[in-house]
């Protein structure tokens, strides 16, 4: 099948072009209770993360702007963030100083002028969600202007959920083309809970550009996949849909009659030559079974483990830059990822609106 796409190549280094202007999870909320001060890596960025007693969030850089000592090493008393250095308190989710002690009363300089570098951030199914402008361009100070936080699809106000996350020893290109990659799946998830060799076969998915990215539009699942199966009970149709979503997401959303099963997974990188891969699931089917939550989670955990392990083994080959090839029809949601991404980058350069590399809708074929 003839594509344009065919000389994208795959990352070969140890770093990659990072998409700013855009959220990206820090960590699990639910590590910001009380005073505590919370520290993370993000896109390279130290980043310090807490509670304010009124229960807004905030993330700064973990450095003073006065000499460059973490914040973290200091006081936060619910209100402000104190360096420990030199008892500079800063207000933490404008990032604006609020005192500098050794200033006396012939100064003239105005602490309020000054400011730390703070991020946009906000709580989403149970995430941190931070917000990282492109270097160098600045405080963000519109913050009506941004773009939604993204969180999980749901389609009702009853449901339980779950999460996982796992640390992954490679680029985050190499984490997302591992994300929505359809082949591997006989071969690293292989359990009788999941799908074996055997039962490999071919299949014809339909997908269609959508902004920032594509979706393999609303089909019935995979015969071959055990946890789809079990939604069989309920009697209706099942359909899934997945979407991803520039910089890092991927949405799936499972349908059968009024019972869902939805999903957001994303890779972030953390620092050079590593990312996260966080998974946040929601559900209203198998409500009266007990331990649904712990079951889900035990399976889930394996199944996100199972991924870990390669990306690990992955690695090791990754070190002595070997030459990758991407091939058609089952590496090619990689190569969109690949032109997407891009695309975007020279958008941004130019300032000219995106142009999505995909001429439109597509039809491919693989065995898996």
């Amino acid at each position: 099948m003839a594509t344009n796409l065919t000389t994208i190549a795959a990352p070969q280094g140890p770093s990659t072009t990072l998409l700013y202007n855009d959220w990206y999870p820090a960590l699990r909320s639910e590590l910001l209770q009380g005073t505590k001060l919370t520290t993370v890596m993000l896109m390279d960025i130290p980043l310090v993360l807490g509670r304010r007693a009124d229960g807004r969030i905030f993330a700064m850089r973990d450095s003073c702007p006065h000499r460059g000592i973490p914040l973290s090493c200091g006081w936060f008393d619910g209100k402000g963030l104190t360096c420990k250095y030199h008892g500079w308190v800063f207000e933490p989710v404008s990032g604006q100083c609020l005192e500098i002690p050794s200033l006396t009363s012939k100064d003239t300089l105005d602490p309020a002028r000054i400011y730390g570098t703070a991020f946009p951030c906000e709580e989403r199914d149970g995430y941190a969600w931070v917000y990282v402008p492109e270097p160098g361009s600045g405080r963000v100070r519109d913050t009506a202007s941004l773009p939604p936080v993204p969180e999980a699809p749901k389609f009702g106000p009853r449901f339980r959920s779950e999460h996982l996350t796992a640390d992954l020893p490679c680029n985050v290109d190499h984490g997302i083309i591992g994300l929505m990659d359809p082949a591997h799946g006989p071969f690293v998830h292989q359990a009788w809970w999941w799908r074996k060799q055997a039962s490999i076969h071919e299949k014809e998915k339909y997908f269609e550009p959508i902004e920032q990215g594509f979706r393999m539009a609303s089909h019935t699942p995979s015969a071959n996949s055990a946890p789809y199966k079990l939604l069989g009970v309920y009697g209706e149709p099942i359909t899934t849909t997945i979407d991803f979503v520039l910089p890092n997401r991927r949405y799936e959303s499972i349908r059968a009659g009024d019972k869902w099963f939805s999903s957001l997974t994303t890779v972030t990188p953390t620092v050079s030559n590593a990312c996260r891969i966080d998974v946040y699931a929601a559900w209203n089917v198998f409500h009266n079974i007990p331990f649904v939550t712990s079951i889900a989670r035990f399976f889930g955990k394996r199944f996100v483990e199972q991924d870990q392990v390669t990306m690990i083994q992955q690695a090791e080959g990754l070190k002595y830059n070997p030459t990758l090839m991407l091939i058609d029809d089952a590496d090619r949601p990689a190569k969109w990822y690949f032109a997407l991404k891009q695309a975007r980058l020279e958008a941004a350069a130019t300032g000219q609106p995106m142009r999505h590399p995909m001429p439109g809708p597509v039809t491919l074929r693989w065995r898996s």
